[in-house]
């Protein structure tokens, strides 16, 4: 199984958590003391390499540029109209009113996020803010997050932000104002949660439906 650059210190550093923990556990005398540790070692670990996958999937990029997929597995949990916030950014200037899709992250949804829309990245902020559960509908609002804008060379739009919560602490990526990025590729994670909102014109033809399940990469969620 492949493991994320993104995790490589996480995982380091529970290695060697874990390998302390075997070694106290190798000290003891007690029987069930000594299981009990290496069991507490063992699902710490596994654990972690768990959530660090990074399963290689079958980009089709061959289709519709239109087509916009999906940023992040998970689950649909906010499908409708909101207003346009981004005008100040010059991005959905003509609209008063985007479309809006979330996409909750469970702590065993693969955290890899990818790029759902072909394009030049105009635009990037990462905001700090409060760590609501990420499932509640301000939680886009007030809770740390990374904003990436993007436009093609015919001058449509997708705008997206990483959506830390409640377990999530860190929010990362590898793209920059100014870089050309391809529809499906891995640009960056949340660490141990959350979600990710995509932002598109309101006459967008939407795909998918509210509590749909979703594959980053894979499902088309909108045509635009």
């Amino acid at each position: 199984m492949k493991f994320t650059e993104f995790g490589r210190n996480e995982i380091i550093k529970v290695l060697i958590l874990s390998i302390l923990i075997d070694f106290v556990a190798f000290l003891i005398s007690t029987l069930e003391l000594k299981i009990i540790l290496l069991i507490v070692s063992f699902i710490l670990f596994s654990f972690t390499l768990f959530f660090f996958r990074d399963p290689e999937r079958k980009i089709d990029k061959t289709l519709d540029q239109n087509i916009i997929y999906s940023p992040a597995d998970g689950k649909i949990v906010l499908l409708g109209k909101v207003n346009n916030q981004f005008k100040k950014l010059d991005f959905f200037a003509q609209y008063n009113e985007l479309f809006q899709i979330s996409i909750f992250m469970s702590p065993l949804n693969v955290h890899i996020n990818r790029i759902p829309f072909s394009g030049q990245v105009k635009y990037i902020e990462h905001k700090k803010g409060k760590f609501y559960a990420a499932f509640k509908k301000d939680a886009g609002e007030l809770n740390e997050q990374t904003i990436i804008g993007i436009e093609n060379i015919a001058g449509k739009q997708v705008i997206f932000r990483q959506v830390a919560g409640f377990l999530a602490r860190r929010i990362v990526y590898n793209i920059k104002t100014g870089d050309y990025v391809e529809r499906g590729n891995r640009f960056g994670m949340i660490k141990f949660g959350s979600r990710v909102d995509i932002f598109l014109s309101p006459d967008a033809n939407i795909l998918i439906k509210l509590n749909n399940s979703v594959r980053s990469g894979l499902t088309h969620i909108a045509k635009i």
